[in-house]
């Protein structure tokens, strides 16, 4: 029997992939290999090293950015992570801001301009809510996993050595803040700090109802050299991650197994709006919409020269892949 293909896998510790790191899953002529997840924000930079595996997870605007640079990265519809963002903006209280448009002319700190949430959410505000990505002075904290040079209407400045816009919204040197996580001031319930929409999960399930889009975060990468070598590949491996999902789907149906009092309650009002499979993967409509809609705001905030197509993100062999296909 030939030996299989080792490859390793660098993505987050999701229930979804669950089944992949215990093997519960088998590949014909594959095995997957995972190193030790490097953390929230680390596994991009390790992923866009491209030395530290075989098949990552990243940010999805920074690898149409990279691809758009032509960048030797590739691609599979597998998508790992999926947020609604409308939570994620935060305000000074003492600032006098009570809707989107008085976030004109401000200063908001970002982590960097590249993070999936906030390329998401810099859309949003502009095409919901007209509020110009070019109104603002963005005040990052770093640049960001794949460099860009920002075009001439972009105003980014960086903060003071020593400082870090989670703090600075406190303190009033930005006046707002956009983070793909619950900020420190906000854990802490700080009273100078508050979203941006206090019903934003109400907020979310209309923007959802009206776009059909449940945002994509992540993508998941392989090796170009790799799949030119073993064109194979790609079928078994989004096989094997719609597989895992699916095992995952079937374990947390059980209301015995999250520790919250209405999960299950959660669970059904989840599907009936979002459908049975929320983090469907491939390109059908529905992705390939949300797709083209990310795509577009990379495109509008000047992170690609051009507007790139859904296909030119992936490698060819996984283009007409479809769940459907595939055997329980």
């Amino acid at each position: 029997m030939a030996a299989k293909l080792k490859l390793k896998v660098l993505t987050g510790e999701y229930e979804s992939v669950r089944a992949l790191r215990e093997a519960q899953v088998d590949m014909e002529g594959i095995e997957f290999e995972f190193p030790s997840y490097p953390g929230l924000g680390e596994i991009h930079f390790e992923v866009a090293g491209g030395q530290a595996c075989d098949i990552g997870e990243f940010n999805a605007p920074a690898y149409i950015t990279a691809v758009g640079q032509g960048k030797p990265m590739a691609g599979i519809p597998v998508f790992l992570h999926r947020r609604f963002r409308h939570g994620f903006v935060w305000i000074n209280t003492e600032k006098g801001i009570t809707k989107p448009t008085d976030l004109i002319g401000r200063r908001i700190g970002e982590p960097s301009f590249l993070p999936a949430n906030n390329v998401w959410l810099h859309g949003i505000l502009e095409n919901d809510y007209g509020v110009p990505h070019t109104s603002i002075t963005w005040v990052n904290q770093n640049r960001g996993v794949v460099p860009f040079t920002p075009h001439p209407g972009l105003r980014i400045e960086y903060a003071p050595e020593g400082k870090r816009v989670n703090d600075m919204i406190v303190t009033g040197e930005v006046d707002a803040v956009i983070d793909p996580n619950p900020i420190r001031p906000i854990r802490e319930g700080n009273p100078k700090v508050a979203h941006l929409w206090p019903n934003y999960r109400e907020i979310e399930l209309e923007w959802y109802k009206q776009k059909g889009i449940f945002p994509i975060m992540h993508v998941t990468t392989i090796r170009k050299e790799l799949v030119q070598e073993h064109p194979w590949i790609v079928k078994p491996i989004m096989d094997a991650f719609e597989k895992a999902k699916r095992i995952a789907y079937k374990k947390l149906v059980n209301p015995r197994i999250v520790p919250l009092a209405w999960y299950r309650t959660y669970w059904e009002e989840e599907r009936k709006l979002l459908g049975p499979d929320p983090w469907e993967y491939g390109l059908s409509a529905n992705n390939r919409k949300n797709l083209e809609t990310l795509i577009g705001y990379c495109h509008q905030q000047g992170l690609t020269s051009r507007r790139l197509t859904v296909d030119e993100l992936f490698v060819k062999e996984s283009l007409d892949w479809t769940p459907s296909r595939v055997a329980d």
